[in-house]
Order: C-alpha cells, then structure tokens, then sequence
C-alpha cells in the first residue's frame, strides 16, 4: 500500500501523491474546457503574483490555486486533499456550490469565489477556522451559513450583489471584521447584534432597501468609509457624529433625506461626502467645520442657497452642485482657494459673484442650463480655467475677455 505522504513530481514540484491526484483532476477539468492543452500541467507561479490559472507550493504542498475564469461549473472532490492550500481563486466561473470537503482546507486564509452563480455556502466552511478573507460578490446568495459565526479570525467579509434579505445574528461574535461589504442585496433591516462588529474599518451596507439604521452605528468608532448610499433612509441617527476616523468617503446618496444631523459637523477628518440625489433644501451652517473635505457632492437635491459657511471648507477640490434650484451664490465660495472643478449646471441662477476670479486653481466651471445674462469680467483672470460651459443661458453677447481665454486654450462652450 503506498503512502499518502509518498511523493512524486508534478510540473516539477515535488508532492505527496493526494495533492498530485488533486492537481490532475483539475487539469483534467480545465482540458475538457479547453482551458488547458492536452497533456500540459497546471502552471506553477509564485504565491504573491498567482493569477489567472496555477498553483504555488512550499515545502513540497500546494499552498495556492487560482482558476479564474475557467467556465467550471464543478471543482472535484479531491480538492479537499490539498490540505495546505492558504489561498483559493475561483473567481469568475459558473459555480452554483461549493463542496462540502473545502471544510477540509483547514489552514486557507483567503477564499475568492466573486463571479459566479452560487445560491449557498457550505455549513462546512465554519471549519476554517484560519480563515482571514471570504470574498462571494456578483453571486445568487439567499442566505448565510449559521456556522460563518466559527470563523474567529475573519477579517474581511465581502458578499456584494447577492440576494440576501438577513444574515445571522451570530455574525455580531466575529471580532476582528474589519471589512464588510454587503452593498446590492435585499436587507430591508439589520440585527442589532450587527452594530456589536466595533473593529470595522470600511462598511458597504448601499444598495438595499434600509429605511433607518440603528443610532448603535455610532459605537462603530474606528470606521474609516461608510457607503449606506442608495436605500430608502429619510433620517439620519445623530450617532453618525461619533464616528470621527471616517477619513476617507462617506456616502449618503440616493436616499430620502430631507435634513442631516447637527451632529455631521463632528466629522472633522472626512474627506469626501457624497449627499447628491436626496430632497435636502439646505445645507446647515455647520457644515463648515468639516474642514478636512476635499470633495463634496450635493447634486439632485432642492438646494435653494448655500451657506455662508461653506467659504470654511479651504480643503475643498470639487464642488458639485448641478440640478439644484440655487438662485444666488454666497460671496465666500470666493475662499476656497484650492478648488479646481465647480459644478453649478441646471440652477436658477441669475448672475456669478465677481470674487469668483479669486479661484485661481479653478479648472473646470460649468454654469450651463441657468438664467445668467452677463458674466464677471474677473472669471476671465482665472490662469488654470481650461474648460468653461455657459451653454443654454441668456448671455446677450460674449464678452471679449472670453475671446482670450478661448485663445488661451481654455475650451469655451457658448
């Protein structure tokens, strides 16, 4: 009888012959595909650029395998033999389940299976107990397995466009998560036990069906990007201000809000803010204290002016403001002097603040669809403006000050 741990040689690599009858039947698979030439072995490649299809090894055992994009719509029994796979990429296949033996693959820490047609988890990957990053975006989930609430060192949890409507309470014990994205399902509510995952660093909760999120979103405090974008959210919970590390992006967009939070003032770190598509009127004064912001984007709403506030914002890059009812325009815009893109297409606007020509990292002015007959001869001294739109205004006549920019090189749109 020949021992398990007898080895052979597969492309060159020496292995025990279970992970050697592993690799063959995957190369049988990706023959029959035409994924692979008759007669050639998987490709070996190393472990930190593995992509595509191949295997790496160390001290004679496999220890990663990626069939991307393959067409398999199977992986074999025996794969549940290369018990010291640490990475596995089956992405982009037409999977519709996993096989229970991957329970079996007892140190993986990493699981991509993004892109496939997937309806279920197997209750076995609870035994993967090493597991740092499940990845199962772009699948056909209806549920989560109970047993995901073993995996104790779970770092990153990412099942986007999926079809789940509830995922376990237990899922609240995982400690470590520090990722979570669970945008493009069919949540209409979150367990309470959710808000208990206080190492979060990014949550995607967008492209649901939320109508509130829970004021315990506050206990959430090392979050550095939060996405609740795209649901059905008509308040905000006043909690939102304690989360003081969102540094990066922060996106409430497509939602009902007619009013933020005093308390979003208390985000004084944050650097994006995506509020476009809501019913806002206004923005509150204290809006001026996010000081950090280096794009803000308030389109789609029923904004009627600015505050004057706003001037505060000296970080700020892009202001986006289309499709809004704006009338007038607060003379302090003038003070953000870092700006570069300005949006202000489809308002009620009437005329421009002269101080305008104070933006002289101004690239990009767009005024289209507004009710300006004439411009400040001061946007005319503004030395980086490379692209202006006046289209679909009454401007009675263009100025000679236009002429020049357009010589310039700047591209004016009349």
């Amino acid at each position: 009888m020949v021992s398990g741990n007898t080895r052979t040689s597969y492309n060159g690599v020496a292995l025990p012959l279970t992970e050697v009858s592993a690799l063959k039947a995957i190369e049988g698979l990706l023959q029959a595909q035409g994924y692979l030439p008759d007669g050639e072995p998987l490709p070996v490649v190393s472990e930190d650029r593995i992509e595509g299809t191949g295997f790496s090894a160390e001290h004679n055992a496999v220890v990663a395998l990626s069939l991307r994009y393959c067409a398999l719509t199977a992986l074999p029994e025996t794969i549940g033999q290369l018990t010291s796979l640490r990475y596995l990429d089956v992405t982009g296949n037409q999977l519709t389940a996993l096989p229970a033996v991957l329970g079996k693959l007892v140190r993986l820490r990493r699981l991509y299976a993004d892109d496939n047609q997937l309806t279920s988890l197997p209750a076995a990957l609870g035994n993967l107990f090493h597991l740092e990053e499940l990845h199962a975006d772009k699948n056909q989930l209806a549920a989560l397995p109970e047993s995901i609430a073993r995996l104790a060192k779970l770092k990153v949890l990412h099942v986007y466009d999926n079809r789940l409507t509830t995922i376990p309470a237990s899922l609240g014990q995982l400690a470590r998560l520090e990722s979570i994205s669970l945008g493009h399902n069919q949540f209409v509510a979150l367990p309470e036990s959710f808000w208990q995952l206080t190492n979060l660093r990014v949550l995607n909760i967008a492209e649901n069906q939320l109508s509130a999120l829970s004021e315990h979103i506050g206990d959430l405090t090392h979050l550095h990007t939060l996405d609740v974008g795209h649901n059905a959210l008509t308040t905000l919970p006043e909690s939102l201000g304690n989360l003081r590390n969102l540094t990066f992006f922060l996106y409430l967009n497509n939602n009902c809000l007619t009013a933020l939070p005093e308390s979003l003032q208390n985000l004084q770190n944050l650097g994006y803010l995506n509020l476009s598509d809501n019913r806002l009127t206004a923005l509150p004064e204290t809006i001026g204290n996010l000081v950090s912001l280096k794009e803000l984007r308030a389109y789609h709403n029923m904004l009627t002016t600015l505050p004057e506030a706003i001037g505060k914002l000296t970080s700020l890059q892009e202001l986006h403001l289309m499709n809004n009812q704006l009338a007038s325009l607060p003379a302090s815009l003038a003070d953000l002097s870092r700006l570069t893109h300005l949006d202000l297409r489809n308002n009620r606007l009437m005329a421009l603040p002269h101080a305008l020509g104070k933006l002289t990292r101004l690239v990009f002015l767009d005024v289209r669809g507004n009710r300006l007959l004439s411009l400040p001869v001061s946007i005319g001294d503004l030395p980086n403006l490379a692209k202006l739109d006046l289209r679909w205004n009454k401007i009675l006549a263009p100025s000679e000050w236009l002429q020049r920019l357009a010589q310039r090189g700047c591209t004016v749109y009349l």
